[in-house]
């Protein structure tokens, strides 16, 4: 039997108030969900096109489960997010020209051009972006020791680490969760659930209820988020944050959507079934969101049409940045590399 809260649903305008979000706040949201869509489709464009190498992964259908965690993060706070964590890059200030020149591996990418895709350390400075690697979920005991360094630092600040819903059966989710339990870290563990660990369904990955009945399993809150839902998924990660900023422990947020594209570029996804496609379809987070702010905030379609321009002019000139930022130079292959 579940243990764990089911977050409630869609939040009306004065409970947006109550969270410390104004109109612009608002509209801000929708901007960097927005930005994190376009990327994403330029991306795949470029690497169709042969103006991206290696491969490509998306996010499509996460956008409001990493923004609304990214926003309601504090400016000293530390974020691990993955390959499908565009959002949180968005909102954590990386522009355009910096995300394309780290796809390209360009010289102007975060890491000079060692690495590619959304291996993106910007960790020593406000951005507070520790890079992920591709054996998920490794940077979770990572994350976990940061959390355990403000905690005896006696800083008030909060680590926030995320992995997939197949990453989460490994022994290293386990391990840090453990620790972070038992000593009360200032954590907050995000499970993007996308119901797919590659091709394989939940069903034969694992045989709770839910994800987050893990967290209560460790001696925490686990929650159950609608990852569609920007400002659902907001408010529970500000509770989240702000409980683990007090000294109240960590929280598992289960946020559940679907990845509504292939595990890569490569990959159709012929597994998933299409009435499941479909469902998650009818709630796509940017339309949904979209119609929230016409309803609710009353914001126009001139308003939101000229948003989209902006949105699509900054993608343009980060591109064209990126594409003129040189390949690295050969011989500083070993600098900023540490053994």
């Amino acid at each position: 039997m579940s243990t764990v809260r089911r977050a409630s649903p869609l939040i009306s305008q004065v409970e947006a108030r109550e969270l410390g979000l104004d109109r612009p706040d608002l509209i801000g949201i929708y901007r960097n969900m927005l930005a994190t869509r376009r990327i994403e489709e330029r991306g795949n464009l470029l690497f169709k096109a042969g103006r991206l190498p290696g491969s490509y992964y998306t996010g499509r259908g996460n956008e409001a489960s990493s923004v609304g965690v990214a926003t309601a993060m504090g400016p000293d706070d530390i974020a691990s997010p993955l390959h499908r964590n565009l959002g949180v890059h968005v909102v954590r200030g990386i522009q355009p020209a910096a995300i394309f020149c780290q796809f390209m591996g360009r010289s102007g990418g975060a890491t000079g051009g060692r690495d590619s895709n959304l291996r993106s350390n910007d960790f020593g400075s406000e951005r507070g972006l520790l890079a992920g690697v591709s054996h998920l979920p490794a940077m979770i005991p990572t994350i976990t020791g940061i959390a355990l360094a403000f905690q005896l630092r006696r800083e008030p600040r909060v680590a926030v680490g995320w992995c997939g819903d197949g990453a989460a059966a490994r022994g290293d989710m386990h391990e840090a969760m453990n620790l972070a339990g038992v000593r009360r870290l200032p954590m907050v563990f995000v499970i993007d659930n996308n119901q797919y660990s590659y091709s394989t369904p939940n069903r034969l990955s694992f045989a709770c209820d839910h994800l987050a009945d893990r967290g209560p399993a460790y001696g925490f809150e686990g929650i159950v988020v609608d990852g569609t839902d920007v400002l659902t998924v907001l408010r529970e990660a500000q509770r989240a944050i702000e409980r683990a900023r007090d000294g109240g422990g960590p929280t598992l947020l289960e946020l559940v959507t679907l990845r509504m594209e292939g595990h890569a570029v490569h990959d159709d996804a012929g597994y998933v079934p299409r009435e499941l496609l479909a469902e998650f379809a009818a709630k796509d987070p940017l339309d949904r969101f979209r119609g929230w702010l016409e309803e609710v905030e009353e914001v126009g379609e001139d308003e939101l049409a000229s948003l989209e321009d902006e949105v699509a002019a900054w993608i343009d000139a980060g591109v064209a940045e990126a594409e003129a930022s040189p390949m690295p130079d050969p011989a500083t292959a070993t600098d900023r590399v540490y053994g």
